[in-house]
């Protein structure tokens, strides 16, 4: 009985330090298991976070990705004098498509003018980490007579254009293009463009050059656009530069050259075109912006080539016929069609005051802004059809907006004075709404 009571004691020991070591042994798989499901769970947040994050910068920027295609949001519907509403279906393929091809493409429809509108391109990239991309493309649409745009602009979208609304003025263009995209540095983006056009005013419009007329021309051209933005921030990702934080001042140049009896061309013009922005962030939240656009062409440029200072005021009598919508950068009080130059300037002030907050919903803001612009025309008389002004003087408007008054709608006043000052008081004032949200 002895031993089996000594047997009995060493066994129950013997569970006390089997159940030790079990107990250990639970604790520490738990505790090991549980980083490595919180590490988990970490991840699985921050891919979330991530394609959340893409999504909204997708949809930001006017797509809405649906699997390897992302639908373009500015060809679903849009409104303007020519065409009256356009509407239409685009987009382009994404990186779950391929990393190194892309494709696009857009069909449109225009109402009034009962014409269908069309392109279609692609691209691929020849180096990743500097972002070097070769693009070809199709294009048979319309395009604003007077506007000028820089290659290296980065996609801008809103939901819909405030100017659009009320431009007249188009000319028909079936251009073909062959262009490479490159990133020289983190800091200074680069893309060259060449380009042959068939160009077709809408509008009653001949070119006089010489002993010739032209009312439709051929056009072959070399573009090629800079964009420095010195003093952004950059971060290496996967090989490849990303701007963590935007730094101002910002400086883009670009410079066409048109050739003549290239690819049947009719015409040898340069141009010119340079825009600085600059920002001032205040203590008190304020924000400074004053933004410098300038132009200027030389040789034998037709009237769609050359340029307007963006206005943005309706040909109609009453300041409440003019109510519309008040653009992000355009001459409120500028008619349409009143102004071209060869060689113009363009400076505007703009002043943000911190948003007043009410409550967490209503935090409208009031901006403060001035415009001034000059420019001039050689050879006027070349330009047959159309009667429109030069901005020999100096231009200026001021005023002020009151934003996001109501689901993103404020308003907006603006007067015009000094060397183009009309007659009628009623005619120098532009009173609309304006419309600025944000994802």
């Amino acid at each position: 009985m002895a031993i089996t009571w000594d047997v009995f004691l060493y066994s129950i020991q013997m569970i006390k330090h089997l159940l030790v070591v079990l107990s250990m042994v639970f604790l520490t798989a738990s505790v090991a298991q549980n980083p490595v499901r919180q590490e988990k769970d970490s991840i699985k947040r921050e891919k979330d976070s991530i394609r959340k994050a893409e999504f909204f910068k997708n949809l930001g920027n006017g797509y809405l990705p649906i699997s390897f295609f992302n639908l373009d949001l500015r060809y679903l519907i849009k409104f303007n004098q020519y065409e009256g509403f356009r509407t239409g279906l685009g987009g382009t393929t994404n990186d779950k498509f391929s990393k190194i091809y892309r494709l696009n493409a857009y069909g449109v429809y225009g109402f009034r003018d009962k014409r269908y509108k069309y392109s279609f391109g692609g691209g691929f990239r020849i180096h990743e980490p500097t972002n070097t991309w070769i693009n070809l493309s199709y294009t048979d649409d319309l395009q604003e007579t007077g506007s000028s745009t820089f290659l290296t602009d980065k996609r801008y979208f809103t939901f819909f254009e405030p100017r659009l609304l009320n431009i007249d003025l188009f000319h028909r263009h079936i251009t073909k293009t062959v262009g490479v995209e490159h990133q020289i540095s983190p800091r200074l983006l680069s893309e060259t463009q060449l380009s042959t056009s068939k160009i077709d005013p809408t509008y009653n419009y001949t070119f006089v050059l010489g002993d010739e007329q032209f009312t439709n021309y051929d056009l072959s051209m070399a573009k090629v656009s800079l964009q420095w933005s010195p003093f952004s921030i950059y971060e290496i990702v996967n090989d490849r530069a990303v701007e963590k934080k935007n730094g101002y001042p910002k400086f883009t140049l670009q410079v066409t050259q048109a050739f003549s009896s290239v690819f049947g061309s009719d015409f040898t013009f340069t141009k010119l075109d340079f825009r600085t922005i600059q920002r001032f962030m205040h203590r008190n939240e304020s924000t400074t912006e004053l933004t410098l656009v300038a132009g200027i062409a030389d040789g034998e440029a037709p009237l769609t080539h050359l340029y307007h200072a963006y206005p943005n005021n309706i040909n109609k009598e009453t300041i409440l016929q003019r109510f519309s919508v008040a653009g992000l950068n355009s001459f409120e009080t500028m008619y349409f069609n009143e102004f071209f130059s060869d060689k113009f300037s363009t400076l505007q002030f703009k002043h943000f005051f911190k948003p007043f907050k009410f409550s967490e919903w209503f935090k409208p803001q009031l901006v403060l802004i001035s415009r001034f612009a000059l420019g001039d025309m050689n050879s006027i008389d070349r330009h047959q059809g159309l009667t429109f002004n030069t901005l020999n003087d100096l231009y200026t408007e001021s005023g002020f907006e009151i934003n996001k008054l109501l689901f993103g709608f404020g308003l907006s006043f603006a007067y015009r004075y000094g060397a183009y000052h009309l007659p009628n008081f009623e005619d120098n004032i532009a009173f609309k709404f304006t419309f600025n949200i944000s994802l």
